[in-house]
């Protein structure tokens, strides 16, 4: 059983996010921000984050490069809608050039969650 950070602003896709997680037989956790992540990680490291690209405050792209700096080795998916001027592929091929382990455009199947859980956890 992994114990999973969920980090994204949209409360109702967090909630969806952390049952299908849960659902796989996970523990979930939750932050609405990069801030908020970066706390929850300093309490109780996660052994995965999943976390949404384009947030207020900290955003992922954010989230990830602090992360990476700290010299945290957490492995990370990536995931995002997009908005209206700025694609999710635009947003995902950014998360993978500093480090994120998998990507996953919204919306996404709990298959595709699974092979991304995996993927990301692959030595």
């Amino acid at each position: 059983m992994l114990n999973i950070l969920i980090v994204d602003d949209e409360e109702l896709f967090r909630v969806m996010l952390a049952e299908m997680v849960r659902r796989e037989g996970h523990q979930a956790h939750t932050a609405s921000n990069g801030n908020e992540a970066l706390r929850a990680v300093a309490q109780q490291p996660p052994d995965l984050i999943i976390t949404d690209i384009l947030m207020p405050e900290k955003d992922g792209i954010e989230l990830i490069a602090e992360l990476a700096k700290r010299g945290n080795r957490i492995p990370i998916i990536a995931i995002s809608g997009g908005r209206r001027t700025i694609s999710s592929e635009f947003n995902l091929e950014s998360a993978t050039l500093i480090g994120v382990r998998a990507t996953l455009p919204k919306p996404f199947t709990r298959e595709a969650l699974r092979r991304a859980i995996a993927d990301a956890l692959a030595p």
